[in-house]
């Protein structure tokens, strides 16, 4: 296969790694665990999993392990995030460096590989093929979930065949809470197979107090910033339109806020707040075009708005509108059923996004929400504002826009250095925790913005970070998603700096590509979010 020169002298590149990783190591085992809620119930639900404690690997004198020969299989589940490769590498040489003679099998097609028995053994050769690439091609992923007796059953049966004692599943929330799922049932059923989680998703939606950052994250924001600076020069230098960009997070806007931190755009939505402040889409888009006219009536008719793909869900009465939408639709009734609120809130919508929400449905009959072009609806209802505010002689600008979508772009980028490593390091750490006899617990990398030496590794169980939510009308425990703090520093950072990012004088930020060579504060930068977090400044 022919390859770029960055693949060929990524391949030779060695990932760093806490110290505890690279020598003799000893378990720290604290206080028992309690789940973030319900805590009666998710321990009704995982009598064997609840109350685990939280687990660190330090360095120790004794020699290294040394272990009879297992077998281990490992699944990556849901979308990609860069890094992925890099976890089944740590994984791998992890497990030769305990035993050469263990082995590592990966479940073709994600869960569902598990539960048909659709495998191939991971060797050497293989995985160097693999080492820092971006992607998730080297096993492919898939979104099948783990909830039914009768999968649970099959993977027992393909893991006796292959004698395979251990599963490392490699997911977001919904992927982990499967995970521990797993991990409880087959610790009833006394058969033997160990289930270890690694938190994945560039959506950044997958962090506690424990978890620091989810995989993916760092390369993914460091790929869209990219873009943004991009547009952003060339918005500057062309002076003449403005650019509305949705950027990935359904549930969440920690994609946007990096980046907006990244890249000092006009303007950035954040869902979270869209939500807290109970804003109008009318409203939304007042202060869309307030910012706009502001800097049009100076001279300045160009800028960057950036958008979370999630917003529409977000916004109260959208919200109420979408659900009716989703009911009589399911019931075969017609538009006339909606609430005369929602009917002239429909009724404002630009024909394209109204068509949207009643023809794009998913297998459940719901809208399809990430499929809703929030970007173009903005332009067109800031552009119908605007040209309102020039009639009432409040705007004496131009306004023409553009509207860019990025979402696959960052998903099977080349890791960053951060990510090459982390990812690595949650491998050998997800080993280090089987070799262990633990079950139930997500692999935990943190401290994260030291250097990676200093890195802490251990484990957290999953149901430490479990709720009860409502799921296709039913209560069910699930892994809480992290939304954006608006008390955090990084939404108090934005927050603090709207007004002189929005202001005329020239405030843009061009980040550049990802450097994977050159001196530390280039190259092993963490993301703006984490800094702020952990260190206070970015």
């Amino acid at each position: 296969m022919q390859k770029s020169a960055l693949q060929t002298a990524r391949q030779s590149y060695q990932p760093k790694m806490p110290k505890a990783l690279a020598s003799s190591l000893r378990l720290a085992e604290g206080a028992k665990t309690e789940s973030v809620a319900d805590q009666e119930e998710i321990r009704r639900l995982f009598p064997n999993t609840y109350g685990m404690p939280v687990i660190t690997l330090e360095q120790a004198e004794e020699t290294a392990i040394q272990s009879e020969p297992i077998a281990v299989g490992v699944i990556l589940s849901g979308g990609q995030a860069p890094g992925g490769h890099n976890v089944i590498s740590g994984l791998f040489d992890g497990l030769k460096r305990l035993n050469p003679k263990n082995r590592l099998y990966g479940f073709l097609g994600g869960p569902s590989g598990l539960i048909d028995g659709k495998y191939i053994e991971l060797t050497a050769d293989i995985i160097d093929e693999y080492r820092n690439t971006g992607g998730f091609d080297i096993i492919g992923s898939g979104r099948t979930k783990l909830e039914e007796t009768w999968q649970f059953d099959n993977g027992i049966e393909v893991c006796k065949r292959l004698g395979i004692s251990a599963i490392v599943i490699i997911g977001g929330d919904d992927s982990n809470t499967n995970a521990c799922v797993l991990a409880e049932y087959y610790l009833q059923k006394q058969c033997g197979i160990q289930v270890i989680g690694c938190p994945k998703t560039i959506d950044g939606d997958l962090k506690n107090t424990m978890i620091e950052t989810s995989f993916g994250f760092d390369t993914a924001c460091k790929v869209y910033s990219e873009l943004i600076g991009n547009i952003q020069r060339d918005a500057n230098s062309a002076k003449k339109y403005w650019h509305f960009i949705r950027l990935m997070g359904r549930s969440a806007s920690h994609i946007a806020l990096e980046c907006a931190l990244q890249t000092q755009p006009n303007i950035c939505l954040i869902s979270e707040e869209v939500e807290a402040k109970q804003m109008t889409l009318q409203q939304i888009v007042a202060q869309v075009a307030d910012v706009i006219a502001a800097r049009g009536n100076a001279g300045y008719n160009f800028g960057t708005v950036l958008i979370p793909e999630g917003i529409i869900e977000f916004i109260p009465e959208m919200r109420v509108l979408i659900q009716e939408l989703n009911d009589l639709l399911a019931s075969g009734k017609g538009l006339d059923g909606l609430t005369p609120t929602s009917a002239a809130l429909y009724a404002s919508l630009p024909e394209a996004i109204a068509k949207q929400l009643t023809m794009d449905r998913d297998p459940h009959g719901n809208v399809q929400v990430s499929l809703i072009e929030t970007e173009k609806l903005l332009i067109e209802m800031v552009s119908k504002r605007l040209a309102e505010m020039k009639a009432e002689g409040k705007y004496t600008g131009k306004f023409s826009a553009q509207h860019h979508f990025f979402g696959y772009e960052g998903r099977c980028a080349v890791p960053s250095n951060f990510d090459a490593d982390y990812c690595y390091s949650i491998g050998q750490t997800a080993i280090m925790l089987i070799a262990e006899g633990k079950t139930g617990y997500m692999a935990l990398v943190r401290n994260l913005t030291k250097p990676a030496e200093e890195w802490i590794a251990g484990g957290v169980p999953i149901t430490m970070m479990m709720n009860m939510e409502r799921r296709n009308g039913k209560m069910k425990p699930v892994i809480q998603k992290a939304l954006v703090d608006l008390n955090g520093r990084p939404f108090l950072y934005l927050d603090a700096h709207r007004a002189e990012w929005a202001d005329t004088t020239p405030t843009y930020v061009f980040p550049g590509p990802i450097q994977y060579y050159g001196p530390d504060e280039v190259c092993n930068r963490p993301t703006k979010t984490l800094l702020l977090e952990k260190e206070g400044h970015c």
